[in-house]
């Protein structure tokens, strides 16, 4: 189901109305890209706070309702008050169904439970990354990249080449190296502490014989 976000026309512009809108309720944006000139829109504020909150509004195809008329969007840049709880202005991007997208998109890690080195070694999983781009038609993006930790053994990472990627999407990053994007170890007390009950083993075996 798309998601959908509302917006109008802004026809104010500068920091002062940009000002007067914030305290209004309201935040300043600009719709761009497309054959379309850049146009400046608002949106409410309470609508969108909680809409950002939504993994999924941050990496998928939305649905602007502009002025009467839907549009599909991306969106680009958010900016936020240093401390307040306050959005500033936010980009949206045009999308074109025959053009191709740049996305980042999360990673959602699955199945560290069922490693052997998780549930029988006492290994912790350590996420590199937890967004990834991609490049693909917008009707192939995904809401995210699942990451498959079952096979996962100690010492070993998991690479931008293992992901299981959906039709049609591509990563530009591989073109930059094969990066790591989750690795697994054991923490250094519990290696200590499996020599240290290894070695108390061998000495009463050594008692024994005595």
């Amino acid at each position: 189901m798309s998601l959908e976000v509302s917006a109008k026309s802004r026809t104010v512009q500068g920091k002062g109305a940009s000002r007067r809108l914030r305290s209004a309720g309201t935040v300043p944006g600009i719709l761009y890209g497309g054959n379309t000139a850049a146009q400046s829109i608002e949106l409410d504020h309470k609508s969108l706070w909680f809409q950002l909150k939504n993994e999924q509004f941050h990496a998928s195809i939305l649905t602007m309702e502009l002025d009467g008329e839907k549009q599909q969007v991306l969106l680009r840049d958010v900016q936020m008050h240093p401390w307040r709880q306050l959005i500033q202005h936010v980009d949206f991007q045009r999308v074109a169904q025959d053009q191709e997208v740049f996305m980042r998109v999360p990673l959602h890690f699955v199945k560290a439970d069922q490693s052997q080195a998780v549930k029988f070694g006492g290994a912790i999983v350590t996420h590199i990354m937890n967004e990834v781009e991609v490049a693909c038609l917008p009707k192939f993006l995904p809401e995210f990249i699942a990451v498959d930790l079952s096979q996962i053994t100690v010492g070993h990472s998991v690479h931008l080449s293992d992901l299981q990627l959906p039709e049609g999407v591509r990563l530009p990053g591989l073109a930059r190296g094969d990066s790591p994007v989750a690795s697994v170890s054991v923490p250094r007390g519990a290696m200590e502490e499996e020599k240290t009950g290894g070695a108390q083993g061998g000495d009463k075996k050594d008692e024994k014989k005595k």
